[in-house]
């Protein structure tokens, strides 16, 4: 089942042509990756996939309803409820504890639960940091906050935008598996990344360059997993 689809998305501003005509599909379930050089368009698909922005022209579809149509409080509706975002500069309230950044997202979407938002920082092996400042965390511990927060209110799709860019090898294979095991339980999700090697951990990855899809490949290791499984 398509959870996400992309008909003929293109996005202009002024004479620059940031996307031209993308057409994408990603099913339920599936982890996506995203590539390019700076500038290739990956930030303007991430905004117009995370409903930060509309295209100029084409379609966007989510669970089958069509995002282009919607009004601007609408899709922050749908941002909020449907999306979880990750981000590479975690954005992280300066002044709340790693709790309290998780507990925010619930309020903004429900109603503040502290439990649930201690079972989601557990999850990420932070419920022993949960009264910590994010000043007194690492970025790895920082950016797995974020994770937590993007996964509290049990979005349909996780978008991750560079996620291990501030990371260093240590903390970058702790959050690759989290995402993996996010992935086995069946979360969809879609990283933009400028590392092959986080890329290579997806299903497919996409190569964007100049606004173009330039290439959709199959990753090796979901070839051989399905090999074996077959």
């Amino acid at each position: 089942m398509d959870l996400l689809e992309l008909r003929d998305i293109s996005k202009v501003y002024g004479s620059l042509k940031a996307l031209q005509n993308i057409n994408l599909t990603v099913k339920q379930g599936e982890w996506l990756a995203i590539m390019g050089p700076s500038g290739s368009g990956k930030t303007t698909m991430m905004n117009i996939i995370g409903c930060m922005d509309k295209p100029s022209t084409g379609q966007v579809f989510l669970e089958g309803v069509n995002l282009s149509r919607e009004s601007a409080r609408n899709l922050t509706t749908t941002r909020r409820d449907k999306i979880g975002l990750i981000f590479q500069q975690f954005h992280l309230v300066n002044y709340l504890t790693a709790l309290e950044n998780v507990m925010v997202a619930q309020y903004y979407h429900s109603m503040p639960d502290e439990k649930e938002a201690m079972a989601a920082l557990d999850r990420v092996g932070l419920a022993g940091r949960a009264t910590h400042l994010p000043s007194q965390l690492s970025g790895g511990e920082q950016q797995r906050v974020c994770i937590a927060r993007a996964l509290i209110n049990y979005p349909k799709l996780i978008l991750a935008d560079e996620p291990t860019g501030n990371l260093d090898e240590a903390n970058e294979t702790i959050v690759i598996d989290i995402f993996k095991q996010l992935h086995a339980e069946g979360s969809t999700i879609i990283v933009v990344t400028h590392d092959p090697e986080v890329a290579e951990d997806a299903e497919r990855t996409v190569v964007l360059e100049h606004g173009k899809i330039l290439k959709i490949k199959q990753n090796r290791q979901n070839n051989q997993h399905n090999k074996e499984e077959a």
